[in-house]
C-alpha cells in the first residue's frame, strides 16, 4: 500500500509542471505565430532572471505570455510590444537590450575584457623574455636538478 501511495505522490510531483500549460487556442497566423515565438524566447522571467518566459513556469511568466499574445493577436508590432515591456519592466526584460547610453558597457564589456586579458598576456610574456636566463642550467642539466638539502 506504501508503494502505490509512493508511487502516486512522485508521478503528481512529476506531472505538477505540466499543469502551468496554458490551454489557450494557437495562433493561426504563421507570421503571428512565429513574432509571439521569438518573443516569448527574447523577454526573460523577471522571477525566475535566468530563464525566459517561454520556459518558465511562474505565475509572472504566465502573465506576460497571455499579454503578448494578446498584443500579437491585435496585430502590434515587435517594435511597439518590446518597447511595451521597456517601459513596463525596464531594460532588464530583454535578454538582448537595446544599445544606448546605458546598456553600452553591457555590450562593450566582452571586447573591453578580451583587450585586458590581451594586453596582460603581452606585458606577461614581455616581462618573462627580458628576465636573465640561468647559463648553468643551460648547459649543464644536472645542475638544474641538484637534490635541496
Amino acid at each position: 500500500m506504501r508503494h502505490v501511495l509512493a508511487t502516486i505522490l512522485l508521478g503528481g510531483m512529476l506531472v505538477s509542471g505540466a499543469w502551468a500549460i496554458e490551454a489557450e487556442t494557437p495562433i493561426e497566423d504563421p507570421a503571428q505565430k512565429a513574432l509571439y515565438d521569438d518573443l516569448v524566447h527574447e523577454v526573460r522571467c523577471l522571477v525566475c532572471q535566468n530563464q525566459t518566459i517561454g520556459d518558465s513556469t511562474a505565475p509572472l511568466a504566465a502573465d506576460l505570455r497571455r499579454e503578448i499574445r494578446r498584443m500579437v493577436v491585435d496585430g502590434k508590432s515587435e517594435n511597439d510590444i518590446k518597447t511595451f515591456l521597456l517601459e513596463r519592466y525596464g531594460d532588464f526584460v530583454l535578454y538582448r537590450p537595446r544599445f544606448k547610453v546605458t546598456t553600452a558597457l553591457l555590450w562593450l564589456a566582452p571586447i573591453l575584457l578580451l583587450l585586458v586579458g590581451g594586453m596582460t598576456l603581452a606585458r606577461v610574456v614581455r616581462r618573462r623574455a627580458s628576465l636573465p636566463r640561468d647559463v648553468d642550467a643551460d648547459e649543464n642539466p644536472s645542475v638544474a636538478e641538484k637534490p635541496s638539502p
